[in-house]
């Protein structure tokens, strides 16, 4: 049996299990999955300085969101975890479902259809080679 109170035995235990690499996360982004996922797809598992460039000329609203989230990990990953910028690439980015806005749209002969306005959480975590 563990010594200490329960509050001083999780506080050790999530030390032991924290995350070291860097991240940044966005939640309820006003996109929907796949569309996020065309862009992180482009991204994956490239440097930092190239998945810029990458972000910087798609045509896609999805990339000025995710290049702003980039920007925010490498901030985190240069003060938080002391790694150089230029050694950083992209591990892991992925993009999971999050709540859907339900709308209603009217429509002939007092019928309404649905309109679901969808939201995702995206996640880019980092890593040095």
């Amino acid at each position: 049996m563990a010594k200490g109170h329960r509050s001083q035995i999780k506080r050790a235990r999530n030390e032991q299990n924290r995350e070291t690499r860097p991240s940044a996360k966005l939640s309820y982004a006003r996109m929907s999955v796949q569309k996020a996922c065309f862009v992180l797809d482009a991204i994956r598992g490239k440097d930092v300085q190239t998945a810029l460039g990458i972000l910087a000329y798609s045509p896609r609203y999805a990339s000025s969101v995710i290049e702003k989230l980039l920007k925010s990990a490498i901030a985190n990953a240069e003060y938080n975890n002391n790694m150089s910028t230029e050694n950083l690439y992209i591990e892991e980015c992925y993009a999971n479902k999050g709540p859907t806005m339900k709308r209603i749209r009217p429509r002939a002969q007092g019928r309404a259809y649905r309109i679901e306005k969808r939201m995702s959480h995206i996640t880019i975590v980092l890593n040095e080679r």
